[in-house]
Order: C-alpha cells, then sequence, then structure tokens
C-alpha cells in the first residue's frame, strides 16, 4: 500500500510540476491525485472507519485555509473593483528608473504583506504596464516586482499561502514570524533590488501615459479611499482578532467580509442595478481564481494521505539520517520551492516535521516560511507571482535565468544567512 500511494503521489507531482508542458490544469492533477490517494488507503488500510474520520481531520484542516484564502481573495477583488489602488498607485511618480524601482520595490514589499504576492505583483506589474513605454524596462520592473512581492509575503502570516498555511496550522504566531523574518526578507528583496537600480543608474523614465486621468469613472474618490482602507484594516485586523478571541483566522476573514459586504450595499444602494452591479461583493466572488482554491484543495487532502500513512515521518527521519542539519534541510526545501510548487512542499513539511517535537515558533517553522516564500524567486516558475508576471508582460524563461535567477539567489542566501546569524544571537 505505502508504495503504490508513494508512486500515485509522485505521479500527481509530476504532473502539477510539468503543468505548462503537458498542458493539464495543475488542479486536475491534484483532484485526482487526492481521489486515487484516499481511494487506495481506504481500500487497503481494512479499517474504513479510521479513514472516514482521518479523512474528516484533513477536510476540516483544508476547510480553515480555503475558507480563509477565498475571504481575502475576495476583499482584494472588491478594493480592485472600486479602483481602491489607486490610493497607492497614483503617488508613485519620478523621473528616474532607479529612483522608480526603488519606489516600486518597496511599495510592492510591504503592499505583499497585506494583500498577498500574487496580487500585489498583478497590481504593480499593472501600474508599470501604465507607467513605462519600454518593454525591456518593464521586463526588468517585473522580475524585481516578483521577488519584492515574494519577500514582503514571507514574514507576514496573510502575505503568502505557505505562510498562512503554517500560521493557521498553529506552527507560527503572527508576532513572532514578523519579528524573526522581516530583517531576512527585507534583505532577499534589498540586494537584488540595489544591483538592478545601479545598472538602470541614469536612465530616465519613458512614460507610456500620464497618471493622473481615473481608470474609468465608476467610482468617486470618496468610495474608492473607503474601500481601500476598510478592505486592508480588515486583512491588517485579523491577526489580532485571532490573538484576541483565539478563534480561527478564517472566522475573522469572514466576519471582515460580511462588514465589508453591507458596507458596499450601503454606499450603493440608490444606484442603478446595471451602475453597480460589478462593484458588489457578488461580482467579486465570481472573479477570484477558483482554479487555485481548487488546487489548494486537492494538494492538501493529497499531502494528508502521505501524513497519515506515516510516509512523511519516515521521509523526515531519513533527511535527517543523510543531510543531518535541519538548516540546510530548511535550504534545500527552499531552493526546491523554486523548481516546484511551494505549497505541497509546506504541506509535507508540516506533516514530515511533528510540533511535539517542534513547538509554535520554533526555529524550523520561522526558518521554513522565509526559504519557501523567498526560494520560490530564483525561477519565474517557482511562485505564482513569478507565473502571473510571466503571463503579464510575457516574460520568457531563459531571460528570467539570465537577468534576474541569480539576483534572486543571491538575496535568498544573503537574507538566510541573516536569519540564521540573527537567531543565533537572539536565541544563543
Amino acid at each position: 500500500m505505502l508504495t503504490a500511494i508513494a508512486v500515485i503521489f509522485v505521479i500527481a507531482y509530476a504532473a502539477i510540476t510539468l503543468e505548462h508542458s503537458i498542458r493539464i490544469n495543475k488542479s486536475a492533477s491534484a483532484l485526482v491525485g487526492a481521489g486515487l490517494l484516499w481511494t487506495v488507503y481506504a481500500v487497503s488500510s481494512g479499517d474504513p472507519q479510521q479513514v472516514g474520520a482521518q479523512l474528516g481531520e484533513s477536510v476540516m484542516a483544508t476547510a480553515q485555509i480555503i475558507f480563509f484564502l477565498m475571504g481575502a481573495m475576495t476583499i482584494v477583488e472588491v478594493v480592485d473593483a472600486h479602483n481602491g489602488f489607486d490610493v497607492i498607485t497614483r503617488r508613485i511618480r519620478t523621473s528616474r528608473l532607479s529612483t522608480l524601482l526603488w519606489l516600486v520595490g518597496f511599495v510592492g514589499f510591504f503592499l505583499s504583506a497585506i494583500l498577498d504576492n500574487l496580487t500585489t505583483t498583478i497590481v504593480m506589474i499593472s501600474l508599470m504596464r501604465k507607467l513605462l513605454a519600454k518593454h525591456e524596462d518593464r521586463l526588468f520592473f517585473a522580475g524585481i516586482i516578483v521577488i519584492a512581492a515574494n519577500s514582503g509575503g514571507a514574514w507576514s502570516p496573510i502575505g503568502d499561502v505557505t505562510t498562512t498555511m503554517l500560521w493557521i496550522g498553529g506552527q507560527i504566531s503572527s508576532m513572532a514570524i514578523i519579528e524573526g523574518v522581516f530583517l531576512p526578507a527585507m534583505v532577499s528583496m534589498v540586494l537584488p533590488l540595489g544591483v538592478t537600480a545601479y545598472v538602470l543608474r541614469g536612465r530616465e523614465v519613458v512614460s507610456r501615459e500620464a497618471v493622473d486621468g481615473d481608470r474609468d469613472a465608476r467610482t468617486t474618490e470618496f468610495e474608492r479611499n473607503l474601500m481601500f482602507f476598510l478592505g486592508l484594516g480588515i486583512l491588517v485586523a485579523v491577526p489580532a482578532f485571532k490573538t484576541v478571541t483565539h478563534l480561527p483566522p478564517f472566522l475573522g476573514i469572514l466576519f471582515g467580509l460580511g462588514i465589508l459586504w453591507l458596507v458596499g450595499d450601503l454606499l450603493h444602494r440608490n444606484k442603478d442595478d446595471v451602475f453597480k452591479q460589478h462593484l458588489t461583493l457578488t461580482h467579486a466572488l465570481s472573479k477570484i481564481d477558483m482554479s487555485s482554491i481548487v488546487f489548494f484543495i486537492g494538494i492538501l487532502l493529497a499531502v494528508a494521505t502521505l501524513e497519515h500513512t506515516h510516509i512523511l515521518t519516515s521521509l523526515a527521519h531519513w533527511l535527517d539520517q543523510v543531510v543531518g542539519r535541519l538548516d540546510v534541510i530548511v535550504l534545500i526545501i527552499g531552493i526546491v520551492s523554486a523548481i516546484v510548487d511551494n505549497v505541497p512542499l509546506v504541506a509535507a513539511s508540516m506533516g514530515m516535521y511533528s510540533m511535539d517535537q517542534y513547538p509554535q515558533d520554533h526555529f524550523l517553522w520561522e526558518f521554513l516560511a522565509y526559504c519557501a516564500g523567498t526560494g520560490g524567486s530564483i525561477l519565474i516558475i517557482g511562485s505564482a507571482a513569478g507565473v502571473a508576471a510571466m503571463g503579464l508582460e510575457k516574460i520568457h524563461f531563459f531571460w528570467y535565468v539570465k537577468k534576474i535567477s541569480g539576483l534572486a539567489l543571491l538575496g535568498y542566501l544573503a537574507g538566510a544567512a541573516v536569519y540564521l546569524v540573527e537567531y543565533q544571537l537572539t536565541h544563543g
């Protein structure tokens, strides 16, 4: 049974990794893999009641992550529908490319911590397409935006899917991850940013169009500001909600979503249905990336079978024997996340290592959050942010490898070194 489960998982994982080559959506591969794994486990175990109970536990844990992601993604879509992000983007003005790059990098870094790396990448690249006429300039900016968004997401409990998984799972707490990973994440962004800004020094911004005009007249400035600050306020308040109430984060995000929905309905209650239809939360729900949501469901349930059959525990013991050093193991996981999706990698790691042995805010979990979050920047296909940038700016894989990958690897290793030194100083 264990051999069959391992083989099925490897095949499903390979299909997910080779999504673009085989032209099969990774969500389909994840769902088929999860279905086959649980079927084989149930048939082979001889105890369907126990398997059913374990599946119930896994579904409960998965649902908490999915509800949280759906709520957060919907809030972001509502803010975007109101042109709320113009509050930030319209304030970014400069005539020098290097200065603009620094601005974009830092805005992306902090915006990603509040939203998520994927949304931040889409927002910032959309802005660059409005600001920069030269495609070559936009390619460099897109590379830095990917690095900044992934670095910014790593130190925030709501900034990256993998960090959110660790936070909801109880492996990390919100304040500890911010304190422990903020500086390394900043270093992993600043180094590549500094080198790229040096390369672009002295060059002027060739603007495509002015940024002064509104994208359209659908919303007033008051509506944009209200929905932007309310949406971001809700996202930022969720960690505080969890700390104060000790309730799961998904309830906080759904509570906030209800408030945003209520405010939106009150705000537009006197408008014609045709005019306000695209501003409603119902419309925002139709725009969230359900394919990604389904993928998370499939991969988390698939990894759960490896956890219940103790395959992951055995893998952890093997890695301890072969590699020996926990920091090296996590560094390798981060580099591998540039090749394969970091969500199943982190899900597998959560099953490999017990919280009895590695309690909340242990070195392992914080360093894993950093490595899995920033390691995906090394290749353009290594993160959702990178894939989005690849599609928006038609970035070639090998152009990214030649121009950006080395910088991203430099930032990744430098940030890791900073974390290790920082940890020794604070825990030595």
